[in-house]
């Protein structure tokens, strides 16, 4: 593992996960994670705190994340951080940070009853 740029987030899929196949059949996963974080505001209310996360596959894992996951589910991964940059339809140049993913983790969590 490299520590020197090394990302794990715990948090739900927020989108369907789009796959991408390429003339060389390589393939491409992406999704976004969202990630909360709760805390009491200066006037002692509860809040939430959502982050939003690009995160990509690549290689084999794609088939196996695409088919066992879906959006809702909550996972742990555990990846490193990429920038890049593209030119989107005006022309513009686009700055974007990716987590690209190394490792998931479906997390099932037992659902309390009522009484």
């Amino acid at each position: 593992m490299n520590i020197k740029n090394s990302v794990q987030l715990i948090g739900n899929i927020g989108t369907d996960i789009q796959v991408t196949t390429f003339d060389n059949g390589n393939k491409k996963a992406s999704f976004s994670l969202a990630t909360n974080e709760y805390y009491t505001n200066n006037k002692g209310e509860k809040t939430k705190s959502t982050e939003w996360h690009n995160v990509v596959v690549w290689g084999k894992m794609v088939d196996f994340i695409s088919t066992s996951t879906k959006k809702g589910a909550e996972i742990a991964i555990q990846g490193k951080l990429s920038s890049r940059s593209y030119t989107d339809k005006e022309g513009n140049t686009r700055y974007i940070t990716e987590v690209v993913l190394n490792e998931f983790y479906a997390i099932t969590r037992e659902r309390q009853s009522e009484n």
